[in-house]
């Protein structure tokens, strides 16, 4: 995926830098803010390379996949954004319901706390393996170090919920931690037990706030506008101190003789019902939670289960239906990819549903929602039968988890429970139902004929039907040409790729290889070999030799901020070319008059296949030998 151009076309599609509000990312997904949503492009944004879906419930979120660190680097990168690239308040847009308005709140203030949960919860269920198991003691010093570290973070949760509120509502975020700070002040919280505390005459109940999540959430809601009110009316000169000091006043207060409280209750209400559903239907509700999973996450509606989660967790040390359900789902999700690309016939499905199903099988299903699941009825029924049954399974046993994180292979010691063995092994068993189950499924209902992902792949290989080359673009005549030789796509002057002024290139990061200043602007196949991508920006193309060589040739440095205009396509993805037919068509005055460097790398992806030797000197045109390529482990002879 070339991470540039995604991004580029991502941003143009979402309405452009001045619509975005704020950006933030999860594991799968970008997450925009828009400051006018009837601008986004939903149907364009599903078209955009490296893109797997679009979902839309009050934030716009554009599915990536396993790249989508990449994605969003290199929208950060983008001329207007980096600005917006950090959750700040929402931008005044359009009206949107009040659920729409709810999601997008939830899935701001506790999405950017799930990694440090996570990180803190798997890392005391590993400790608590490696006392079980007799490797480590409790009493030792390293284990009481490192245990206060996940212990830390559960305590001073609630400052961490001040911290990610405050972004979401554009609050200073150090006032806002500051206004929360009081309610783990252990100097305060001891006098709150014994004897009590007023302030203004109004008593303060005394309530355990470690570790909970909602009292913190409505202090900032509050101090949000307390903060306006006063910079409203404070004079300009004194701001800077007396509107955090009067919001501080007056917010504090209110939050140890109400707010807390009430948060507090809030959160034993929101739990409890939760909990009830699970206590009144017991292993039913973790079955069907875990087959409405596939339905919830496509449309990013499970992110409300997220602060149940978090404070059922934080409160008691465990979780006993999300975690569970989502542990069924995901493995689900994992069986039936496999089974797709067993059966499956198209290589691009293949490829989809075998990279999917690792994911799902660590605990990451957008891939597998967006690139087969909800795509393909037959598949969906699958994952639907593996998690019905995984969740029928661990619910039956009772499984809990005992940290907040998607539930997967490398994160199973979240499972492990010192008080109950079993708890780890029915979930492994609950495990390996859902993929056994699902696998077997998809191996039975799966049909390429009734796919709608191979029916799409088919109609788009027929649309970009192979141009025929202009009649001026002419192959070259190439030189009698070994088949481990690549002749020159261009003709010019030939340069290492040492010195090309682009460290990505220059450092090998993407295979070795040399460059060419063009002095011609017709590109052609350095070898017969089939065209893989011809990128939509134009601007690049590789293809893959006959003799199993992936190059890479990339026309001038930076030059996808071009959009596609200086270049003209002579080929498309997945035809056949002969050595010295035309690929390319490159107007190069005009990328030199828009300031880009006009240096073009050849590099060879899987360069570590191979020993290169270069055969061109200084100077070269266009169909002569370039490159020689001897695959390692065979005589080290030059070929010429």
């Amino acid at each position: 995926m070339d991470y540039d151009k995604t991004a580029a076309a991502i941003l143009e599609q979402v309405g452009g830098a001045s619509n975005v509000g704020a950006l933030t990312h999860c594991s799968t997904r970008l997450r925009f803010t828009l400051a006018d949503g009837g601008k986004a492009d939903v149907e364009a944004l599903k078209k955009v390379p490296g893109v797997m879906g679009v979902v839309s419930t009050g934030q716009l979120q554009v599915v990536i996949g396993n790249e989508v660190v990449e994605v969003y680097q290199a929208l950060r990168r983008l001329p207007g954004l980096a600005g917006a690239a950090a959750p700040q308040a929402s931008a005044p847009g359009p009206k949107r319901s009040w659920g729409a308005v709810v999601i997008d709140f939830i899935v701001g203030v506790f999405q950017p706390l799930i990694p440090a949960i996570a990180g803190a919860g798997v890392l005391k269920s590993l400790l608590l393996l490696l006392s079980s198991l007799g490797w480590m003691s409790t009493k030792s010093d390293t284990y009481i170090v490192l245990s206060s570290i996940a212990d830390a973070t559960f305590f001073f949760l609630p400052l961490m919920v001040a911290g990610t509120t405050a972004s979401k509502l554009g609050v200073n975020r150090l006032v806002a931690i500051a206004a929360c700070a009081p309610l783990v002040l252990p100097s305060l919280t001891a006098l709150m037990k014994d004897p009590g505390l007023t302030v203004f005459g109004l008593p303060i109940t005394n309530v355990a706030y470690n570790s909970q999540v909602f009292p913190s959430l409505l202090i900032v809601l509050f101090l949000a506008l307390m903060e306006r009110f006063w910079t409203r009316v404070s004079p300009k000169p004194i701001r800077i101190f007396f509107v955090p000091m009067m919001s501080l006043l007056i917010t504090v207060p209110v939050g140890l003789v109400a707010l807390g409280p009430l948060g507090y209750n809030l959160g034993l209400l929101f739990t409890g019902a939760i909990l009830w559903v699970f206590s009144t239907f017991g292993w039913v509700a973790t079955m069907l939670l875990a087959m409405a999973l596939p339905f919830l996450v496509s449309l990013g509606m499970h992110k409300p289960f997220l602060p149940y989660a978090i404070n059922q967790y934080s409160t008691t040390g465990s979780e006993p239906l999300y975690l569970p359900a989502s542990l069924a789902h995901n493995i689900a999700e994992s069986g039936a990819m496999f089974g797709v690309a067993v059966r499956t016939k198209n290589g691009d499905v293949r490829s989809t549903a075998l990279s999917a199903g690792i994911s799902a099988l660590f605990g990451i299903t957008e891939p597998a929602l967006y690139g087969v699941t909800i795509q393909n009825k037959r598949a969906l029924w699958s994952v639907l039968v593996g998690a019905g049954l995984g969740g029928a399974y661990v619910g039956l046993t009772h499984v809990a988890g005992f940290a907040v994180v998607g539930p997967g292979l490398a994160s199973m010691s979240m499972f492990i429970d010192p008080t109950n063995p079993m708890n780890i092994v029915n979930a492994f068993i609950g495990f390996g139902i859902a993929f056994v189950a699902s696998l077997a499924a998809s191996l039975m209902f799966w049909k390429d004929s009734d796919s709608a992902s191979v029916e799409a792949i088919q109609e788009r290989t027929a649309s970009q039907a192979p141009a025929a080359p202009q009649a001026s673009e002419t192959a070259v005549a190439a030189t009698d040409v070994a088949d481990s030789e690549l002749v020159s796509p261009l003709t010019g002057t030939v340069i290492p790729l040492i010195q090309v002024p682009d460290a990505v290139f220059a450092g090998g990061a993407l295979g070795e290889g040399v460059a060419i200043v063009p002095s011609v602007g017709v590109v052609h196949a350095p070898a017969d070999a089939t065209v893989v991508t011809v990128f939509e920006s134009k601007h690049a193309i590789t293809l893959r030799t006959d003799s199993g060589a992936e190059i890479l040739i990339h026309v001038g440095l930076d030059t996808v901020k071009l959009q596609g205009a200086p270049f003209e396509t002579l080929v498309a993805n997945g035809q056949h070319v002969g050595v010295g037919e035309p690929l390319l068509k490159v107007d190069l005055e005009a990328i030199k008059q828009a300031g880009y460097d006009i240096t073009t790398p050849v590099v060879v992806l899987n360069s570590a296949r191979y020993g290169l030797t270069p055969l061109a000197d200084a100077e070269v045109e266009a169909g002569r030998p370039l490159l020689a390529l001897t695959v390692k482990g065979e005589a080290d002879v030059a070929l010429s």
